[in-house]
Parts: C-alpha cells; sequence; structure tokens
C-alpha cells in the first residue's frame, strides 16, 4: 500500500519550522543532523582476492590492472593529506582488504571514521574500529555456486559474531530471493545485525543476477517483511526498501552525486569524492562509490547513503516524505557509524520517492 505523498505548491508547503514542530521529528532530526559533517572517500586496498564471484564490480575496468601500494608510510600521508582537504570518512574496499590487515590499520590510525567492504572470510583485526560490512549473496549453496566458496555464511557468522562492528549485507540477485528469509533467521538467532543491498549489474553485464522489474518488487516484499519480523536485527526502513526497488535507478530517481555522473565540482561530492585505486592514483571522470557499474542499473546501498541523503531538500514537501528521509539518514548512519543506535522508524507506509522540482516522471 502507498499511502498518499502529495507534495505541496511552493507556496502551500509546510514551512521547515512547522515540520519540526512534531516532538519526534524534531528529536530525529537534532539526532542525525550532528552527522552532516561525514565526507566521504574510497579506497581500493589490494586487488587480489580469495574469492571469485560472478558479477563482481571490481574486476570489470580499469581499476583491477592497478599495482598494489603496500608501503605503510605512502598510505599513512595519503590519510592525512585526505583529512587536510576535508575528508572525514573513508570506506576501504578493493577486490578484498582483509588480505592487508596491517595497511587497514594505518588507514585507521590516521582516519578513525569509516568502514571495510569485506566478503568475510578471514576476519579483519579488532585493532582496526571500522564498521564492517560482510557480504552475503544468498545461502551457502547459493554462495558455493556464485562465489565458489563452501560453507560461507557459517563462516562469516563465526568470524564476526558478538562484533560491534559487524554488518551482514545481503544482496538481492534475482535468483535469491526467497533465500533471504532462512538467512535471516540464522543471522538474528546469532544476534547478528542485517541491512540489504539491491544487484547493481557491472558495465556489460547481462547474467542470471540482473533484477527485472518483477523480482524489485519481490525483493521490496521481502525486505519489508523481515524489517517488520527481526526489527532488533534488520538495519533498515520501508523508505529504504522503495528506493532501492524502484523500477528506475538511483540516478533517475534522485539525479547522481557522484563525480562520474555529476560533472559539477561546485559542492558536495562533485568536489570532494575522490576513488582511489591499489596504486593511489584517481581518474575523475569514473569516481563512482561502486566502479563500473552500469550506472542506469545502480540500486547500490553505498550509492544511496550518499544520493539520497544529499536531496534534503526534495523530501520536505509534507511530513510523511519527510520521516521516510530521516528514517532513511537514521538507517544509514547505523549500518556506516560506528556507536550510531538506529532508532524506530517513523514512517510504516510506502511513500513514492518525490521527483526534482519541474519534473513529474
Amino acid at each position: 500500500m502507498t499511502i498518499s505523498n502529495k507534495i505541496f505548491s511552493a507556496e502551500d508547503r509546510p514551512k521547515f519550522s512547522e515540520l519540526l514542530a512534531c516532538p519526534e521529528i524534531r528529536q530525529r532530526w537534532e539526532k542525525v543532523r550532528k552527522y552532516f559533517f561525514l565526507r566521504e572517500s574510497t579506497y581500493d586496498m589490494s586487488n587480489r582476492c580469495n574469492l571469485r564471484c560472478d558479477g563482481c564490480y571490481y574486476y570489470e575496468g580499469a581499476k583491477q590492472f592497478a599495482a598494489e601500494n603496500n608501503d605503510a608510510a605512502a598510505w599513512c600521508k595519503l590519510m592525512k593529506s585526505e583529512a587536510a582537504r576535508g575528508i572525514t570518512y573513508v570506506v576501504l574496499a578493493g577486490a578484498e582488504p582483509s588480505l592487508v590487515p596491517e595497511l587497514l590499520e594505518v588507514c585507521f590510525q590516521e582516519m578513525p571514521l569509516g568502514s571495510i567492504a569485506t566478503n568475510g572470510f578471514q576476519k579483519i583485526p579488532e585493532a582496526v574500529g571500522y564498521k564492517i560490512h560482510i557480504s552475503v549473496w544468498g545461502s551457502d549453496e547459493t554462495s558455493l555456486r556464485v562465489r565458489k566458496a563452501k560453507n560461507l555464511l557459517q563462516k562469516q557468522i563465526v568470524n564476526y559474531k558478538n562484533d560491534p562492528r559487524a554488518v551482514f549485507v545481503y544482496t538481492f540477485t534475482r535468483e535469491n530471493i526467497n533465500e533471504v528469509y532462512s538467512v535471516a533467521r540464522d543471522l538474528a538467532a546469532e544476534n547478528c545485525k542485517l541491512t540489504f543491498n539491491v544487484f547493481s549489474s557491472p558495465v556489460g553485464y547481462s547474467g542470471s543476477l540482473r533484477h527485472t522489474e518483477e523480482s524489485l518488487q519481490q525483493t521490496r516484499k521481502a525486505m519489508i517483511d523481515l524489517l517488520g519480523k527481526y526489527p532488533q536485527n534488520v538495519l533498515f526502513s520501508v523508505y529504504n526498501a522503495v528506493a532501492h526497488t524502484d523500477k528506475k535507478g538511483l540516478h533517475d530517481l534522485y539525479s547522481c552525486s557522484y563525480p562520474r555522473m555529476n560533472r559539477s565540482q561546485d559542492i558536495g561530492l562533485g568536489r570532494s569524492f575522490r576513488q582511489y585505486r591499489t596504486d593511489l592514483s584517481w581518474d575523475r571522470d569514473v569516481a563512482c562509490c561502486v566502479p563500473d557499474t552500469d550506472c542506469a542499473d545502480c540500486r547500490h546501498y553505498a550509492a544511496g547513503s550518499a544520493v539520497v541523503t544529499a536531496r534534503l531538500y526534495r523530501h520536505v514537501g509534507s511530513p510523511a516524505i519527510f520521516k521516510s528521509w530521516l528514517d532513511y539518514v537514521d538507517t544509514y548512519l547505523a549500518v556506516w557509524v560506528m556507536g550510531y543506535e538506529k532508532g524506530e522508524n517513523l514512517c510504516a507506509e510506502q511513500v513514492d520517492p518525490p521527483a526534482a522540482a519541474g519534473r513529474t516522471n
């Protein structure tokens, strides 16, 4: 069910102060706005991986051929220079960052806010106090077929059970939608935290993981079902589900803020974001949070964390849509920031993403 999402005209829409007159809205606004200082860039830490997954983003495009720079002093210097230009948050990825734990520790010492995207096969030392996003692509049977890894979910749980850094990220493909119920059950039984991602095709990918409109709707239903079933374990909101399963991708819905699709260098990510390769080089023309993704098909949770949250101005046309946006930001912070606790969602109904001014489709 979708509730009425009337966006008022400029003359009739509520003033921002009127939206904040509601105590629960004001409280949530004050909670999330403290983190508006976050400015991210991403860094490929290693061009090696201990798995090889169908549909992998890393092994597309030129970045996979960059040489590894394993000089700790060079990474320390890079982190210092990044902080000097205003970066406050790092996303460490690559092929598999857990293979270079000494470099992760260097980054953490210089830039203490950040997250690591890992397959969870090898545990990252506890001295690295970043959020750790552990990729889950289905049941162990599916992981064996798609990722060539036996008993991967069991190994991930053993490595990260009771670890406050860990968030398990279930990526919905066209093939694994129903498997999420058993995976969520197993993770909840171990009191693990879980959030959701939507497979977004690499450039040129036409394989069986790519979504259809029908599979996106099935994915939305599963996300909302599990949000209701495991509210203490699932870090998500109804608006997250809506935004990431629309037939349109994030760029068509919100206009992507990352340099690859945003030519402006005046403000925001267009000015500050860089995506460093393993040799510490970067190229603005291809810089985005998940390089070599087909932009038209991008529904990636990492992209949404910046693209949707940056569109505050679109989400103040009604109390319902502003509550939904606050839920999204609250979810993003709980997934990405150590020590941030997610609150109860303010809007339980499905609200359509608001179009940009002057745009009706």
